[in-house]
């Protein structure tokens, strides 16, 4: 574990998708993926009013938030000892609801997480649309965060064994772009950053 706040903010900026936990009206625990973004000390979501998850944690319930990132995978002399390298953090909290300006800048911060820049070239949602969507934050005041990064150490009675060890980096980017069937537009800068960032 470390309490190290920049490793934390590193891998809140490194990911997109997390796992939202609660309990629900009738004493269930429940399990939401949604995507996420950091916004200076806090984390935001969106998604659609109509939501039951949303509406259940915009009153103000405590959450659990989850987010991860694998690196690698550790290859180790034996079963027990084969992982993954990578980074988790649990964010500890509630949400609050936006409004107004403050929400048209959480959809902005989401819009240009996902793809940096966009925000500028869309236009402004309208009022409806705006009524439709709910946007949330929490702020990172509590939290827990792990960094696995060690290599592979064999057991003492494995350790002159000739069974190979060590790391594999793993990183799943391909960047490839698919326009929709309707598109007609040629495609924007902020996709072709994206798509050239995704390329290794």
């Amino acid at each position: 574990m470390t309490d190290d706040r920049a490793q934390l903010e590193a891998l809140l900026d490194a990911t997109t998708i997390a796992h939202v936990a609660y309990v629900d009206d009738e004493g269930r625990p429940c399990v939401v993926p949604t995507s996420i973004a950091r916004w200076g000390d806090q984390v935001v979501i969106h998604g659609s009013t109509g939501s039951r998850w949303l509406r259940a944690v915009g009153d103000g319930r405590a959450v659990a938030v989850s987010v991860a990132e694998v690196t690698g995978v550790v290859v180790g002399h034996i079963s027990c000892e084969t992982g993954v390298h990578g980074r988790s953090a649990v964010l500890f909290g509630q949400f609050e609801t936006l409004t107004g300006d403050e929400k048209l800048a959480g959809l902005d911060v989401m819009l240009d997480r996902h793809l940096p820049g966009r925000s500028g070239e869309v236009r402004r949602p309208t009022g409806k649309e705006l009524a439709a969507t709910q946007v949330m934050v929490m702020r990172l005041d509590q939290w827990s965060c792990r960094v696995m990064d060690e290599e592979p150490k064999p057991p003492q009675q494995d350790a002159d064994a000739a069974t190979w060890s060590g790391t594999v980096s793993v990183a799943p980017r391909t960047g490839t772009i698919e326009p929709s069937r309707s598109n007609q537009a040629q495609v924007p800068g902020s996709v072709v950053r994206l798509a050239d960032d995704f390329t290794v």
